[in-house]
């Protein structure tokens, strides 16, 4: 029996699963964002210096021969992320979006080796488990910018941006699903 389940949660829209490696990066401690990264073009209906678009690809499935096993990959859409204002302090917000999307990839990681794997209720649990876990994110994503006013306060964006390190360091051993 093979049950399989693909998910993605795409900010600010979803990623097709079969995404060309040139359009997305995936997260990684030692790449940092850069400015030419940003290949989308501004929305004008939004007044934001710059977009990011990040977002969680996940896939599970179960088989007698494998077991229970997940796909899960952070990634960053180029085409979808974009920048009218270009410098350091707005770059560093934006990279801050980007790690907050690890930080919860890395949770969603974490509760999936907790999970206790029951192949009736499996369709019903993890998705769920995902759900709760991408609502989170989007919940910090927007406490992010509202907090700091889109990187405005710079005092916030300050306080933000450590906290998101030592979320990322406290979490680093579920880093290991790449």
């Amino acid at each position: 029996m093979m049950i399989k389940w693909i998910a993605l949660l795409w900010l600010p829209l979803c990623l097709p699963v079969h995404r060309p490696a040139d359009d997305t990066i995936l997260w990684s401690a030692s790449r940092r964002l850069v400015w030419s990264d940003f290949k989308g073009r501004p929305d004008n209906a939004r007044d934001d210096a710059a977009l990011t678009s990040s977002g969680i690809e996940f896939g599970y499935s179960y088989n007698e021969r494998d077991g229970f096993s997940w796909h899960i990959a952070c990634l960053f859409d180029k085409n979808k992320s974009w920048v009218r204002v270009k410098n350091d302090y707005i770059l560093a917000h934006e990279q801050g979006h980007f790690d907050v999307t690890e930080i919860f990839a890395r949770k969603l990681n974490r509760q999936l080796k907790e999970y206790r794997f029951n192949r009736d209720r499996v369709q019903k649990e993890v998705p769920a488990l995902y759900q709760s876990i991408m609502k989170e994110q989007q919940e910090m994503e927007n406490r992010y910018d509202e907090e700091t006013d889109n990187s405005r306060i710079k005092n916030k964006q300050a306080a933000w941006l450590e906290k998101i390190k030592r979320d990322l360091d406290a979490s680093e051993r579920y880093a290991d699903y790449k």
